[in-house]
């Protein structure tokens, strides 16, 4: 093997001083790369705190430790025993770009190779070396660092070869500026994005449907801060739709940490509208009323937006004309539709790997389906939406009623 400048390596490490590290022997470690972060100028600590915040967060019910450092973090003294529950947590935490189980050790080329080659686990193989020196200032190139570590291995694991191009094994080797280097064999995807609440506070329609809580976390994954609220018609709705709707919240907070649900009780006003209004624009009120309510618990709960799951021309209430005739109920709060260029199929697809289609598809019947006419009108206009809505006897009566009757779970 080639030590030609080896020497160079172990000088360079003895006269590290501001960043010396402790490390006795290999560290077993997960190394964790953040995502859009680095995109970020002067607020980029902002980011990061929050960052950490969820991770430790996330991470509270294992014994482990946090370890932050430029453009990596680590956790470290972790039980084996929960390593895969901790890559499960992990997954889960909008921020993180992706992450690694690896071995940790000082930047001495001896020791990489050491490192490395205790990592290699396919004898009679085939592999190759990818290096990443994020510190320019190390003495080796990538090439060299790759170069000495390959040799290592063909002299020490018998039958092993280079492939380039199709190894069974990828040796990564990370130089860090600190005077760490992680050696890590896989990489996992993280669930990426911004860091979950650095974007606000909104507040998610959640109907207990295939494209509510999709939307949900689409715009959570840009950072935005969430709470829920379902409309119940009991007793035309059951508990058991009630659950449903708890059910997935339940699989939202893996990614929304601390998420609430407000349950508002919408029998009344349903009934009203079906009392007084013409038939066919009763998805419509219905529509108009929930945006009324939504907006009051925006502002009582100090949300600064509302999400929705509609997809444009999915069904007549989520034609342009009838998206219009909606928002016209409300002033001064956006309303913002994740979904709205979506088709079905890659809904359910986002569904399925978010973890709440299965839920979703549950045969409980939702409040949208209460009464619901055989001809809903496709192009509302304002100005009958208006003449039907104001039929509805003492409706802002019913609408505060709803708001302060809210459970908030």
């Amino acid at each position: 093997m080639d030590f030609t400048k080896g020497e160079l390596v172990q000088d360079f490490d003895a006269k590290r001083k501001k960043n010396e590290i402790e490390l006795d022997d290999t560290q077993r470690c997960i190394v964790l790369r953040y995502a859009e972060l680095h995109l970020k100028g002067k607020n980029k600590s902002f980011f990061e705190k929050k960052l950490i915040s969820n991770i430790k967060l996330a991470l509270a019910n294992y014994e482990c430790k946090l370890l932050v450092s430029r453009g990596r973090y680590e956790i470290v003294d972790f039980n084996i025993e929960d390593e895969r529950l901790i890559l499960y947590e992990l997954s889960f935490i909008f921020g993180l770009h992706s992450f690694s189980v690896a071995s940790c050790c000082k930047s001495n080329l001896n020791d990489i190779c050491k490192t490395a080659l205790g990592m290699y686990n396919n004898k009679n193989g085939t592999f190759k070396l990818k290096t990443n020196r994020a510190d320019k200032s190390y003495p080796l190139s990538s090439y060299e660092i790759s170069s000495s570590v390959g040799n290592h291995i063909l002299q020490n694991a018998s039958g092993s070869k280079v492939d380039l191009h199709y190894p069974k094994t990828v040796l990564n080797v990370d130089v860090r500026e600190n005077g760490k280097v992680f050696v890590f064999t896989e990489t996992i995807n993280g669930a990426g994005g911004m860091p979950y609440g650095t974007a606000g506070k909104g507040l998610l329609l959640l109907s207990g449907g295939i494209d509510s809580p999709v939307a949900g976390i689409q715009v959570a994954k840009r950072g935005l801060e969430l709470f829920a609220v379902h409309f119940w018609s009991y007793p035309y709705t059951s508990e058991s739709a009630k659950q449903k709707v708890l059910s997935l919240v339940k699989i939202m907070s893996n990614y929304c940490p601390k998420m609430q649900l407000c349950v508002v009780s919408f029998t009344e006003i349903q009934e009203a509208i079906r009392d007084f209004c013409e038939d066919s624009y009763m998805i419509t009120i219905i529509r108009r009323c929930m945006m009324m309510i939504a907006q009051k618990l925006a502002v009582k709960f100090g949300a600064q937006c509302i999400v929705t799951g509609e997809s444009l021309g999915q069904v007549a209430s989520q034609t342009l004309e009838s998206i219009n005739v909606t928002n016209n109920s409300i002033q001064d709060i956006p309303v913002l539709r994740p979904l709205i260029g979506y088709d079905k199929e890659e809904i359910i697809s986002l569904a399925k790997k978010i973890g709440t289609y299965n839920t979703s598809i549950l045969p409980y019947e939702d409040c949208c389906n209460v009464f619901h006419p055989k001809n809903p009108v496709t192009k509302p206009t304002r100005e009958r939406a208006m003449l039907n809505q104001n039929k509805i006897p003492n409706l802002q009566q019913l609408i505060e009623n709803a708001v302060n009757n809210a459970e908030s779970i």
